[in-house]
């Protein structure tokens, strides 16, 4: 009787194992579920120490809203996202406000419109290499990617 009581207590603990849901995978670090970069370059100034452009396609699909408000490019000291708009009946670069982010978002970060502006750019970045750029998100998330490196005068 013990025998049939322990074989029983087995299939039990058997079968509530089997029904677990499995664990969602870790988030990866610099990385935003349903975020995709295609097309990112930073091109720099045709006049040394003034600041360069970052420009890339952003789309999203993930499953919850974010805002994007702010950026980092390494080998500059500071970025910031910019647009352009009205104000005082001139149109003229500005610092954006926050970008809400839902799924089916695509922007395209180019010239004239949403762009990163990477101040007090380091020398060391040269056309014909890469730099890493960062997102920061709403909820503590950034996404990283790497930008070609353009000189002043090629494709933006």
């Amino acid at each position: 009787m013990k025998k049939v009581g322990l074989m029983l207590a087995g299939v039990l603990v058997l079968g509530a194992c089997a029904e677990e849901p499995e664990a969602a995978p870790a988030p990866v670090e610099g990385v935003v579920d349903g975020m995709s970069i295609e097309n990112a370059r930073l091109v720099l100034a045709p006049v040394s120490g003034n600041p360069a452009a970052v420009y890339f396609d952003l789309s999203y699909d993930g499953e919850r809203a974010l805002s994007l408000y702010d950026a980092e490019v390494d080998g500059a000291g500071d970025t910031t996202i910019h647009q352009f708009g009205e104000f005082d009946f001139k149109v003229q670069m500005m610092e954006a406000l926050p970008i809400g982010l839902t799924a089916g978002t695509k922007i395209e970060f180019k010239p004239g419109d949403y762009h990163l502006m990477a101040m007090e750019v380091s020398p060391d970045l040269e056309a014909g290499g890469t730099t890493e750029v960062t997102l920061k998100l709403s909820g503590g998330g950034t996404h990283v990617f790497d930008a070609e490196v353009r000189a002043a005068g090629d494709e933006r």
